[in-house]
């Protein structure tokens, strides 16, 4: 009985692949040869549309200063926490009252609120803004005696010399400050709540009327209106 040999078959080497006709994609290397993914796609690097892209993109007010937009006078008067009771617990949120002004007459309030302190303060600037007044000012002060009412809030407003400063306070000031008054003689006869006195504020301020409009409704001109001509005639 024969025995098989332990000698192995000899096997012919293998035959190296032929190179491929196909020119090289660019970013090849990668994953899957040909199918590779270029560097732009998905690297947030190219000229694509991307994240990064974006994020570089200027807000509103990088626009306004390229644009030469006006510069406003930003004021945190006052910022509450609040808290809503729910059934798992509390969910506190924030409130913020802004002043805006323009340092020239122009003067506005706003109340933002959300759950972060920022964005609540950016909400009040942007309504601030939208709901701007203008201030007749004379000389650094305001024309005459004025007294403004919202609810508890009672505030009168005198006006002042050269040199006397604001005399105000709290949310007074904010304004004064960012209206562009620099002279003026603020007192608080009702409540402190800085909601309704920012409000009896600008009542106030609304009230005032320059020398130009009173002599434009009596259908004088303006030396009549402060007797200049009798004076004179």
């Amino acid at each position: 009985m024969e025995t098989g040999t332990n000698e192995r078959t000899p096997t012919t080497p293998a035959t190296p692949a032929a190179p491929s006709d196909r020119p090289a994609r660019p970013g090849g290397g990668n994953r899957g040869g040909d199918r590779g993914r270029g560097p732009n796609r998905g690297g947030g690097q190219g000229q694509g549309r991307g994240k990064d892209d974006r994020g570089r993109r200027g807000g509103p007010r990088d626009r306004d200063r390229e644009r030469g937009g006006p510069e406003y006078i930003e004021t945190t008067v006052y910022v509450n926490r609040v808290a809503k009771v729910v059934k798992g617990g509390r969910r506190f949120s924030f409130n913020a009252i802004v002043c805006v002004g323009d340092g020239m007459g122009r003067v506005g309030i706003g109340l933002g609120k959300s759950n972060e302190i920022s964005d609540a303060i950016r909400k009040a600037g942007e309504n601030a803004k939208r709901g701007m007044i203008r201030v007749p000012l004379m000389g650094g002060t305001i024309p005459y005696q004025v007294f403004g009412k919202f609810g508890a809030g009672k505030v009168i407003l005198k006006p002042a010399t050269p040199g006397t400063g604001v005399i105000a306070g709290g949310a007074v000031r904010a304004i004064m400050e960012s209206a562009g008054v620099r002279d003026i003689l603020a007192k608080s006869l009702g409540s402190n709540n800085p909601h309704n006195l920012i409000k009896a504020t600008m009542t106030a301020l609304q009230q005032l009327q320059s020398a130009k409009d009173v002599a434009k409704r009596r259908g004088i001109s303006i030396n009549q209106l402060f007797g200049i001509e009798a004076k004179n005639g």
